[in-house]
């Protein structure tokens, strides 16, 4: 007797191979489009360079666009091609190769934008890491992601580091901690207290999850640890699954004081004997305030004891206010680190 044929299971088989098949097609696609984007961008620049003329520069790239649409259409209007152009000066063949796989042209028209290289590179890489969409590509650099990272307030030669070190998948807690923490989505009023602030973030998990970053999961609310007959509790416990490493958050109203320090201190310890797995880093912890003073931050060296401390913002102020207030904290934490190396 033949054995009977599982219909629904070849069904979803073939399925599988249909998919499978068209997002191969898609891929390949993609990576001939972007190719050709920078070959494209690429020649123009170099017949450009040829004529020192900026005259001929700017006609030149109107009359190929003016061609090459009557016998292509729009894809290749003006404003297209000298994207194409940015595209192959930002970028070596050797680079797109490397990341078109994942990475489709409209993610790399996100950064085009971008002036700085290491931006550039951090974004890309970061993207492609956790293999976003278009349009969280674009949230993420609008939320002005790098310049929120402790990695942007290092010294250039360790950032460049550590985004070699993301390219070969190893993440650092620099790239995943943050200041400030965009908390908006909480929608909480002007006044609250830190329960309210609490049982907000647990309302909308989710969005607190993505503001973390990847690889966050949640464990915990207000996790009772004991010591000598005592009772604390941690406001909120995560698990990092990429840095390997327990995350506890200490949620605070108002600016951060220096008793905060040695609260957090005693957490950590208490996770790394009790809580901590063979194969897990040691914990970190991140408190959460209002505001807070750098100098004081500095003189209590919170860091050496792996400690974050980060503003949140329940109220987002105008994007050039932020973006003020980010260059002007990397502007400071890089001058402390040249003094300190010179000093």
């Amino acid at each position: 007797m033949k054995p009977m044929i599982n219909e629904t299971q070849l069904l979803d088989d073939l399925k599988t191979i249909i998919l499978e098949s068209k997002n191969r097609v898609i891929q390949s696609a993609n990576s001939i489009l972007t190719t050709m984007y920078w070959e494209i961008g690429h020649k123009i620049n170099q017949e450009t360079l040829k004529n020192s003329r900026a005259e001929y520069g700017k006609s030149i790239v109107v009359t190929l666009s003016r061609q090459l649409k009557q016998e292509f259409g729009n894809g290749f209007e003006e404003k297209n091609l000298r994207r194409m152009m940015q595209f192959a000066t930002f970028f070596e063949k050797e680079k797109v190769v490397s990341l078109m796989r994942e990475l489709s042209w409209s993610h790399f028209l996100v950064v085009l934008p971008i002036k700085d290289e290491t931006q550039r590179d951090f974004y890309l890489q970061i993207c492609k890491n956790e293999k976003w969409s278009v349009r969280t590509f674009r949230d993420r650099v609008n939320s002005m992601l790098y310049e929120r990272t402790a990695l942007s307030k290092k010294p250039d030669e360790l950032i460049k580091y550590e985004l070699e070190e993301l390219q070969k998948g190893t993440i650092k807690d620099s790239l995943v901690l943050k200041d400030p923490y965009l908390l908006d989505f909480l929608d909480l009023k002007d006044r609250f207290l830190e329960k309210d602030l609490e049982d907000a973030i647990l309302r909308q998990l989710e969005e607190f999850l993505l503001e973390l970053g990847n690889g966050f999961s949640f464990i915990a609310r207000q996790k009772r640890i004991q010591l000598d007959g005592d009772d604390y509790y941690i406001d909120l416990l995560f698990y990092n699954r990429k840095l390997k490493k327990l995350i506890a958050i200490d949620l605070k109203i108002g600016e951060f004081k220096p008793e905060y320090k040695g609260q957090m201190e005693l957490y950590l310890r208490w996770l790394d004997k009790y809580e901590k797995q063979d194969d897990e880093q040691s914990p970190i912890g991140i408190i959460l305030c209002t505001g807070k003073k750098d100098e004081q931050i500095e003189l209590l060296e919170v860091e050496k004891s792996g400690i974050h401390v980060a503003e949140y913002l329940t109220v987002l102020p105008p994007k050039e206010v932020l973006q003020n207030k980010l260059h002007q904290a990397i502007e400071y934490a890089k001058l402390k680190h040249l003094e300190d190396s010179n000093g």
